[in-house]
């Protein structure tokens, strides 16, 4: 029997279990906000606003069109490959409104990604900015797909204003390569052959699967967790409990920055939608001065972002001197929120970062620290609904950590059960019974619990580096260094050692570009004990990252085994 402390630390009026939703899908969702919204608008993007009553009737269309086709049939796959543009929530709902799954896809996949995913889903059709659709072209003959819908990047803006952004895209900045796929219908012509046509009601139930969201997950091999309807509306409700305390219906501004094809500003933005907020579509938030500049333009209430993200707004010139009185809440998600960052974020905007953790497969919120909490080092408390338990490598429940004794005992995998857990991977049973066990979602997370039910994570099981038997957690590390005035970003991984099995290795990106190794290591020696120090650092001017800014040490990892590959 769980031990649900955390119950205790809630903040007042929050419960510990979610309502039963109203809804039966998330296409009921969608359609009782476009009802209960008007004309209020519901996304921003380059310029222009799609309001609710819009978003109800494109959305429809393209319902009506998928339903033309003859050979997509209700619960078939159909994949998005677009950045965050009007084009998305419009295909978006009008995918689930049809009763099919959603297959989101990475625009910057590689011709070898893309064709594993569509083939793995078995995806029939797919809708594809058109900027990408040369990648598509390499491998369409290799997978299921029957029906190719492509938009360009101005399609739902007006004219002439469509015109102008199609033509510098294409003609002046040359950003579309040269493609060719035969029967490819553009998207405003689906929708117009949609409009001409009433869009069928399809009864969607609770256990269907709304999404094939595609992840690494705990064995780094990609996979689609099965993300059911019942999955999402439960996430909705849990997180829409824990941000959304101070919010008014239909009156708060979202800015979107992280791609909507990843699963936290998928749900956020759901989320979002369901409290009428008008969402802010960023397409593009690696060119910050250009974000900072439409930041600039909302009294915005909430932001969702990740740490490397926030990090790199507050470096933009401009970024301190922006209207921060409308905010009412930032979520950092997707990776560790850092001291340093959290700190300056709040000398900076007057608000806290609100820390909140998940996965994939988890829809994704799991836990999330209370409103206004300053940066503690947790990722907070189990959201309504959820349990949380610390289990050992033989799935034995671990005692709770009350700050004295030796934290290791206390230090496992941090494993969840609840209505958010995904019904498993896509065409992979045994990889499904590696993941769930007993009802409990195995998280591949390392970390501990202390008494007030608060979780801090130590680190990913297989980014933990092993120096002569002391385990080293890489977050540890990265957060102490990143509070050298020196360091712009910096990322810990292990290495092979002849005398201690791994050692660990630094590599940094500067702030100051006087810093060098003998400085890095001389602040080191102040902060950590000897196996915790690194024996190696390297500079360089990025570090890899995931498209929502996830540091990549897997592929500094990599780096390191292909360079000892081709040594030996």
């Amino acid at each position: 029997m769980v031990q649900k402390v955390w119950l205790n630390s809630y903040p007042a009026g929050m419960p510990a279990e979610i309502a039963a939703t109203p809804f039966s899908s998330l296409s009921d969702l969608v359609e009782d906000a476009i009802r209960r919204f008007g004309d209020k608008p519901a996304f921003h993007n380059l310029g222009h606003n799609l309001s609710f009553p819009e978003l109800g009737r494109l959305s429809s269309n393209f319902t009506a069109f998928l339903q033309s086709l003859s050979n997509l049939n209700r619960g078939d796959r159909v994949a998005i490959m677009l950045p965050n543009l009007l084009q998305y929530p419009v295909v978006l709902f009008g995918i689930l409104r049809a009763g099919l799954t959603v297959v989101n896809v990475n625009p910057l996949y590689t011709a070898r990604e893309l064709e594993f995913q569509l083939k793995d889903s078995g995806a029939k059709a797919i809708i594809i900015l058109e900027n990408f659709a040369h990648t598509l072209q390499k491998v369409l003959p290799n997978t299921s797909i029957k029906h190719v819908i492509s938009t360009q990047l101005g399609d739902l803006l007006p004219t002439p204003k469509r015109w102008v952004v199609n033509t510098i895209v294409k003609r002046i900045k040359k950003m579309v390569p040269h493609w060719r796929i035969d029967g490819a219908l553009p998207l405003r012509r689906a929708l117009a052959r949609g409009s001409r046509t009433e869009a069928k009601s399809v009864k969607v139930e609770h256990e269907d699967i709304a999404f094939l969201q595609y992840t690494g997950g705990t064995t780094g091999v990609a996979k689609g967790a099965m993300l059911t309807q019942h999955n999402m509306l439960a996430n909705l409700e849990q997180t829409n409990l824990w941000i959304s305390g101070s919010f008014r219906e239909g009156k708060e501004i979202a800015i979107a920055p992280l791609p909507m094809y990843h699963i936290f500003c998928l749900t956020s933005t759901l989320a979002f939608l369901k409290l009428g907020c008008q969402t802010v579509l960023i397409t593009n938030p690696r060119d910050l001065p250009a974000f900072v500049k439409e930041l600039r333009r909302w009294k915005f209430s909430v932001l969702t972002g990740v740490n490397t993200l926030f990090n790199a707004l507050m470096n933009t010139p401009g970024f301190d001197k922006l209207d921060f009185s409308a905010l009412k809440v930032a979520v950092g998600g997707g990776a560790s929120v850092q001291k340093s960052v959290a700190e300056r974020w709040q000398k900076i905007t007057g608000s806290c970062l609100t820390e909140a953790y998940g996965l994939t497969e988890t829809s994704p919120g799991v836990c999330c620290t209370p409103l206004g909490t300053p940066w503690n080092g947790s990722i907070g408390l189990p959201v309504s609904s959820t349990d949380v338990s610390i289990r050992d490598e033989e799935f034995n429940e671990l005692p709770l950590w009350n700050g004295e004794g030796d934290i290791e005992k206390c230090t496992g995998e941090i494993c969840v059960r609840g209505p958010q857990v995904m019904l498993g991977y896509w065409n992979s049973e045994e990889e499904t019974r590696k993941t769930l066990q007993d009802g409990w979602l195995k998280t591949g997370d390392i970390g501990h619990m202390d008494s007030k039910g608060y979780i801090t994570i130590t680190d990913r099981k297989k980014d933990m580096i092993l120096v002569s038997g002391f385990n080293v957690y890489p977050n540890e590390i990265e957060s102490v260094l990143m509070t050298h005035p020196g360091v712009a970003e910096c990322a810990v991984i292990g290495v092979p050692d002849e005398r201690s099995g791994e050692a660990v290795k630094l590599v940094v990106v500067r702030k100051d570009p006087d810093l060098n190794e003998a400085d890095v290591l001389a602040f080191c020696k102040t902060q950590f004990t000897g196996y915790k120090r690194p024996h190696h650092v390297d500079f360089r001017d990025h570090l890899p990252k995931t498209p929502v800014g996830k540091i990549l040490r897997r592929e500094l990892r990599d780096e390191v085994k292909d360079a000892k590959d081709a040594k030996d």
